[in-house]
């Protein structure tokens, strides 16, 4: 029995002495610790007699270097966290349509629309409600153009984002009639709200009515021929806008090619828009095509800053996906056409789109593919982005609920 306890005695020493104390964890990390900078001290102390002898504006150029490093760095993690926190969204793919844009290619604006929904698959659509065209004449409403897009998008069982306010999607940006741009801002800022009320009043029970788009670019004032950009207008726009409608979320856009501003002063909108464009001709100073060597994790940092610093979430409201030529479109070659976006790039270009982690994507310039393929007999770009599209939106991971098919049939989808 003596014997036995000895044993155990011995074994329980022999564990005691196997299990290190943290008292000698401490030493050895300390020990190694004061090892690594024996090590490195000379190296260090090099480093900084270097830095010493540099001069005054190399010093400068290091410290700058350093800086521009962590900024992008930083600018980075924020895009890969963007692109992560939303990657498991659906993706949804839409464009802008404009009859009177159709009209300009001689196109019929009802087919144009259809042909979108039938063949592209088309779900979503950002519309228009132009003033001049809404109250030609002083009290005046005509809504007819907008009723029958309505009536085309709620019956493939699609969702519209709807532009309203002075400022609207296409050249010259502010699109308000003769007899108003002779009075006073106090005149025609009231008015504006009033044919605001009448549209918002008149489709907001549709079902196929998402949101609302409020001006666009507002305060892009570089660009286009608009009487006035000032932030109280808007402010006061977006606050009449949800006393008529709280439900529905109002869209801010920015222009980031242009000015890459930051949404955070007032109002401040339920979602962010933000527009993208990659191939332009540059008609101020080169004279030539210019395109912006921006990285898609760029947009996807912009919209991850807006993110952070404002709580709402970015769409992309225009991909371009259209030439931008020296001339008009129509007086433009289909040779000059494609120094600016060929249909070899369109799949590209609207993938660029996607690789910037906003997961809903209106694209920017349907109607000159359509122009393209029923006037010029050329249906290049209308298969290429046809082709995109399906491959994007025909899984069950990326497909929205509204891509299903009606119950009528009437639409397919690409799903």
């Amino acid at each position: 029995m003596a014997r036995l306890k000895m044993t155990k005695s011995k074994r329980t020493t022999a564990k005691k002495q196997e299990k290190p104390s943290k008292k000698t964890g401490l030493v050895k990390a300390s020990a190694l610790t004061k090892s690594i900078i024996k090590q490195t001290a000379p190296h260090a102390r090099k480093v900084k007699h270097w830095y010493l002898r540099r001069r005054l504006w190399q010093k400068i150029g290091i410290w700058a270097s350093v800086f521009v490093f962590l900024f992008i760095s930083s600018m980075y993690g924020i895009a890969q966290w963007y692109i992560a926190k939303h990657a498991h969204e659906p993706l949804t793919i839409g464009a802008t349509f404009i009859p009177d844009y159709a009209r300009y290619y001689d196109l019929d604006p009802k087919d144009t629309m259809q042909a979108m929904i039938d063949d592209l698959g088309m779900r979503r659509f950002r519309l228009v409600s132009y003033w001049d065209d809404i109250e030609e004449k002083p009290g005046h409403y005509n809504f007819k153009e907008l009723d029958w897009q309505f009536k085309k998008v709620e019956d493939a069982g699609g969702t519209i984002s709807l532009a309203i306010g002075l400022r609207q999607p296409r050249w010259p940006e502010c699109h308000w009639p003769d007899w108003a741009k002779n009075e006073p801002k106090s005149k025609w800022s009231q008015d504006i709200k009033t044919v605001m009320g009448k549209v918002i009043d008149r489709y907001k029970d549709s079902p196929a009515l998402e949101s609302y788009q409020l001006e666009n670019e507002y305060f892009l004032d570089v660009f286009g021929d608009c009487p006035d950009h000032s932030r109280e207008r808007l402010v006061d726009e977006y606050d009449y806008v949800k006393s008529k409608d709280p439900e529905k979320p109002v869209i801010v856009t920015r222009s980031n090619n242009a000015t890459p501003s930051w949404p955070v002063g007032a109002p401040r909108p339920n979602m962010n828009g933000a527009s993208i464009y990659k191939r332009v001709w540059d008609r101020t100073v080169t004279k030539r095509y210019f395109e912006y060597p921006l990285p898609a994790w760029y947009y996807a940092f912009l919209a991850g800053g807006a993110e952070l610093t404002t709580g709402n979430n970015t769409i992309i409201h225009e991909m371009q996906t259209e030439a931008w030529p020296p001339s008009s479109m129509k007086k433009a070659s289909i040779e000059e056409q494609d120094k600016s976006l060929p249909a070899e790039k369109l799949g590209d270009r609207i993938q660029y789109g996607v690789d910037t982690g906003m997961r809903t994507i209106d694209l920017w310039g349907v109607e000159w593919w359509y122009w393209r393929k029923t006037k010029l007999g050329d249906s290049s770009l209308w298969d290429a982005g046809k082709a995109k599209i399906i491959q994007l939106t025909n899984s069950e991971k990326q497909c929205p609920g509204y891509y299903a098919a009606p119950s009528n049939s009437r639409s397919k989808s690409p799903c």
